[in-house]
């Protein structure tokens, strides 16, 4: 069986953009899963129209739908996001807002849907706070069933885009 991860990128940029710390961070975490045979998928969610709400389909125009998808069908789940003002980026925040949803939906045993997945998380940023994010971040993605290890988070703290 080949191992499937997605990577969220909660940059504020979009694609048209120039690219961001946490396309760096995100693609070296990418490059070292792909080493051991893991598929890996990005998503930045910048470029994606994400409704507001708890549900896992907020109606026309959403496309909170297709991501909740690409996120079921891996086996492994990256929230990488920037630091701004201490706090994970708002278009990260918006994703684990949505994700509440698998607390009511389950699967054919009962279990929540994200039952048996492995989540990490990058963070990047020119400020302290890399703790309190990945903490912040940890507690959401534990609440919706997901399998957080110990030490399951990068960061880089200093210059943007540093190497």
């Amino acid at each position: 069986m080949t191992l499937k991860a997605i990577a969220l990128n909660g940059t504020l940029k979009s694609s048209s953009d120039e690219p961001s710390s946490t396309d760096r961070m995100l693609d070296l975490i990418a490059h070292g899963l792909r080493e051991n045979h893991v598929e890996v998928e990005t998503i930045r969610l910048a470029d994606h129209h994400i409704k507001p709400g708890v549900t896992s389909d907020e109606g026309p125009g959403d496309a909170w739908p297709e991501i909740r998808k690409a996120i079921l069908d891996a086996n492994i789940l990256i929230i990488g996001t920037p630091i701004w003002l201490g706090q994970p980026s708002s278009v990260a925040k918006r994703a684990m807002e949505r994700m509440d949803a698998f607390i009511e939906e389950t699967d054919d045993e009962g279990r929540m849907v994200s039952y048996g997945r492995v989540a990490a998380v990058a963070l990047v940023g020119n400020e302290d706070g890399a703790h309190h994010v990945s903490a912040e971040i940890y507690q959401a993605l534990n609440d919706v069933g997901f399998t957080v290890p110990a030490n399951a988070v990068a960061y880089w703290v200093g210059e943007a885009t540093g190497s």
